[in-house]
């Protein structure tokens, strides 16, 4: 390794996300210096996550890909649908690979290099969780409408409806 990579290694986050992922035995590729996918079981399905680091702008990119395969030709209700749910997220948001036909979670954070590694790995949990959870409680909905081809109003009913009480 020569120096410049070797510095380019001491502030680089994706080390701080092999090391979350491979504490918690997941299966991780290191595709390069700045650059990683992490494969995780969800509730659904696997999703896979990808990690990027654009080390001028001191910004860490995850994308998280949820394994739906589309049946619908109709590409407008699939845009329909991610204007819908973009309206609803506080943090990040969806759009739809066409490369791959599938639906996928996007978020980007900056990280100062002078910050404390903890407080580093702590935002970058973070927003691990923020994925998966978003990833997890739209699958069902993008399930319907890119397999079954539902309205995506009607999709969504469900998510919008505000529950009272308990079960």
């Amino acid at each position: 390794m020569n120096v410049a990579e070797n510095l380019a290694r001491n502030n680089n986050p994706i080390d701080t996300v092999e090391d979350i992922f491979s504490g918690q035995s997941f299966e991780f590729e290191r595709r390069s210096i700045d650059e990683v996918v992490v494969e995780v079981q969800g509730k659904w399905n696997n999703m896979l996550l990808f990690f990027s680091w654009e080390r001028n702008m001191h910004c860490l990119h995850i994308s998280c890909l949820m394994d739906i395969e589309t049946k619908i030709e109709d590409r407008s209700k699939i845009f329909e649908l991610l204007a819908l749910i973009n309206e609803e997220l506080w943090v990040g948001h969806f759009s739809y690979w066409t490369e791959q036909n599938t639906p996928v979670f996007k978020h980007s954070v900056f990280l100062n290099p002078s910050d404390d590694s903890l407080l580093i790995e702590e935002k970058i949990s973070q927003i691990i969780k923020v994925a998966i959870k978003e990833c997890e409680r739209m699958y069902p909905i993008f399930n319907v409408v890119l397999t079954k081809g539902m309205a995506p109003r009607q999709a969504l009913y469900p998510l919008l409806m505000e529950t009272a009480g308990q079960a």
